[in-house]
This record gives structure tokens, sequence and C-alpha cells, in this order.
């Protein structure tokens, strides 16, 4: 088994080394948002090192008892082959770890989900795809916060705002962006045909105070309005919603879930702010129409992922042809395995 590379303790000592030699220059804190920088990825160098020289210690330990473990009955047999699951898992965990290195990993999350064309079909996906990153969230230990709902006609929701709060949660999340494809029965069709939906996720990472984003008052359009969320009486009789549009670029973002105007409207421009710096950022590095993933066609041939449930049952990502035959397990938010093949795929 090869353990070099990102699992090689001697380089993150290294990496460690070097970054306790830089918090120890005469003028490291002059510059409050670099330390923090160097601080919080010190920090991480030590727990990552800590989870590797554990699981490297497990590895040989499993490697010896292998080694005088005679596997003479179905029983030890059994017992290997779960413990050498366990292990693999574990080292898959950590080598997605690892590859959470980008200046916003670590973020919190803003994810959004827009149902495509297709009516009351397109509505309904977008709502299971609201309880697919809800039920992962959940396994994640990642709370989620509803910033904007927008119901469908008949059923499901035509737009879903989100901010997943937790350690990695844009790291991990960013991975979603793009279409999603659904194939199955319908169960609003009483002819009981197949039907194709898509519908689209957009992914930004929530910035804080610290990064400074030029907004122009000139360039908002503030709508305020009654809210049709909970959040108590005083949501529901006055004009608490709030819906700011920032002309130039057409960014629209509108938040409900607070009790008052002046909340929604904090959240809705911390939204703002962190969509615009990401596209600045993206102009940056000449990939503006990767990030703007939502101005694609939201139908065939743009999609990242396909969820198949008949004629039969498979889900496949179509960046690193991974499959997963269970759709169930995968709507019940087991997504992992699709999320660690992008980043290692990126990593490349």
């Amino acid at each position: 088994m090869n353990y070099g590379g990102h699992f090689d303790p001697e380089k993150r000592k290294e990496t460690i080394k070097k970054l306790e030699e830089e918090i120890s220059k005469p003028h490291f804190w002059d510059d409050k948002k670099h330390s923090e920088e160097v601080i919080t990825n010190l920090n991480n160098e030590k727990k990552v090192l800590e989870e590797v020289q554990n699981l490297l210690e497990e590895t040989k330990d499993y490697l010896e008892m292998a080694k005088v473990t005679e596997i003479v009955d179905e029983d030890s047999i059994k017992w290997l082959e779960n413990e050498s699951k366990t292990l693999n898992k574990k080292i898959e965990e950590e080598e997605t770890l690892i590859l959470l290195n980008g200046e916003y990993d670590k973020n919190d999350a803003v994810l959004e989900i827009h149902s495509g064309a297709g009516g009351t079909e397109a509505c309904d996906w977008a709502d299971m795809l609201y309880r697919m990153y809800s039920r992962y969230t959940e396994k994640k230990n990642y709370k989620l916060e509803v910033i904007d709902k927008q119901m469908g006609l008949e059923a499901g929701i035509k737009s879903i705002t989100l901010i997943i709060k937790g350690l990695y949660a844009y790291g991990y999340l960013k991975n979603e962006k793009g279409i999603h494809r659904l194939v199955r029965i319908s169960p609003f069709d009483s002819g009981a045909r197949r039907h194709t939906s898509f519908a689209s996720v957009s992914v930004t990472p929530v910035i804080d105070d610290t990064v400074k984003v030029d907004i122009n008052e000139k360039d908002l359009k503030i709508d305020v309005f009654h809210s049709s969320g909970a959040g108590g009486q005083s949501v529901n009789t006055t004009d608490s919603a709030v819906r700011i549009t920032h002309l130039p670029t057409g960014i629209v973002v509108t938040c409900q879930n607070e009790r008052s105007q002046v909340q929604n409207k904090a959240k809705a421009m911390q939204i703002l702010k962190s969509k615009l710096y990401e596209i600045e950022e993206e102009n940056k590095r000449n990939e503006l129409k990767e990030l703007k993933g939502e101005q694609k066609d939201i139908n065939f041939g743009s999609q990242i992922r396909s969820y198949v449930m008949h004629p039969y049952s498979l889900v496949k990502d179509h960046r690193t042809n991974i499959e997963e035959t269970n759709v169930n397990k995968v709507m019940d938010g087991d997504i992992d395995k699709f999320i660690s093949a992008n980043l290692r795929k990126n990593r490349e």
C-alpha cells in the first residue's frame, strides 16, 4: 500500500514547520486576515497529520494481524474483510479531506435549487433534490437554513435558497453545481408514462466581513413584500421579505426567513456579496462561463448527473462515470462517493 503523497507524515511535518516559522516572524500579526489564514492552515495541517498518523497505525496493526491470523474458518475471513472495508473507508475519507484545500473550502455554502421546464414534474424533482441535500447535511452534522422558498403551483418547489453551515460545507457541496436529470414513471401522469425532468443546483461560498466587495447602491433594486414563510405573525402582516436585484449582473437574491425586513435585507446582502465576490474571482481566472452554470439550458446535454428510476435503477455522474444502482440510497443523502470522485478528478 502506498503511503506517499498526501499521506506522507514527513511532508506534512515540513509544512507545519514552515507555517510555524512564518508565525514567528516579527510583523506576522500586522495583517489580521493573513495571520488568521495561516493559523487556520496550521491547525488544519496538525489535525490532518494526527489523523493520518492514527490511520497509518491502524493500517500497520491490520497488516500485522493479517500476517499472523490463520485463515482457516469463515469467521476469520469475515473479520478480515470487515476490517479491510472499514480501513479503506477511513482512507477514502482522509483522502477527500486532504483535497479540500481551496481558499473557501472551509466556509459555509449558499446552495440554490431551481426547477427546469416541465411544470409540476420539474417542481417535484427540485423538491426531491432539496430533501436529498437536507439528508446529506444531517449525515454531516451540518446546519441548514432556508432563506427563500418558492412553491410550485400544484406540487414541489420552483426554487429554494439554503445556507448550509459547517466546516468544509462549500468544499464538499461545490461539487454538486450543475444540472441534475431525473427519469421516472411520473406519479402525476394518469397514463403512467415515463418523464424526464431537470433541475439546476448552484453553490457559492459564504464570505465573511473581512472580504471587501464594492457594491454601488445605485446598482441595486430593492423590493419588499409579504413573506410566505414561517416567522411569526409580524412576518405575515408586514412587508418583511426582501428581494435585491443587482442590475449590472442580473443577480437576484430573495430572503424572507428572518422576522424583520432589516434582518432579511442584511442576509440578502450577505448572499449577494458572496455571489459577486465569486464572480470577480472567477473572472480573474477567465472561468466565468463555468461558474455561471445556471446560464445553461436546464435540459439535455448539460447535466452533470442522471438519476434513472425507470426502466432500470441507476445514478450516474457524467463527469467521473461513477455509478450507484441504489437510487433510494442516493436520494437519502448518500452522495459522498460522487463528491469524492469529482474532487479527485479535479485534482488530477
